[in-house]
């Protein structure tokens, strides 16, 4: 998988932690390994532009997500297809002020974003009753296996060196 993730947010944000959490998300919804994912944390004026030209909605906002290939999550015996996922934009600023307000910190809320980002990407919404119960419910499991020290992940184990 290709995964880059950009910091040009003014904030200091852990990017090879967005990176290995991207990538086991990819891998749980069982993306195609080749995919293409670029993450870009920007300030609140970036943001706010992008949500005012591309949502029509006016101010910062937390994450955006921006689809390209419309890749789906892959199904237990067929193979994903391959391309590019998409961008994501992250306002660690707000982030940072959610995860206060929700007390769980600034780190967890942008762990939080970051999937809640890709499920859109992978064209999950919650809109509606049923897909938010849906949308959200996998966004829990997620976060909660990535979290679970129990729970031996590749993508969170430090790469050994040559």
């Amino acid at each position: 998988m290709s995964i880059e993730v950009l910091n040009e947010s003014g904030h200091e944000i852990d990017v090879t932690g967005l990176a290995r959490l991207s990538r086991f998300v990819m891998d749980q919804m069982r993306v195609h390994p080749l995919a293409e994912l670029c993450i870009k944390a920007v300030d609140e004026d970036t943001i706010a532009q992008l949500n005012e030209q591309w949502m029509e909605k006016e101010g910062p906002t937390d994450v955006l997500a921006f689809p390209m290939d419309e890749l789906r999550p892959g199904l237990v015996n067929e193979e994903p297809e391959e391309g590019v996922l998409g961008d994501l934009m992250l306002c660690p600023a707000i982030a940072a002020r959610q995860g206060a307000e929700a007390g769980h910190g600034t780190v967890a809320e942008i762990e939080l974003l970051t999937v809640h980002g890709i499920l859109h990407l992978l064209g999950y919404d919650h809109a509606e009753p049923e897909e938010h119960a849906e949308m959200f419910g996998l966004q829990d499991r997620l976060l909660a296996s990535w979290r679970d020290p129990a729970t031996a992940h590749p993508a969170a184990e430090p790469v050994p060196e040559p």
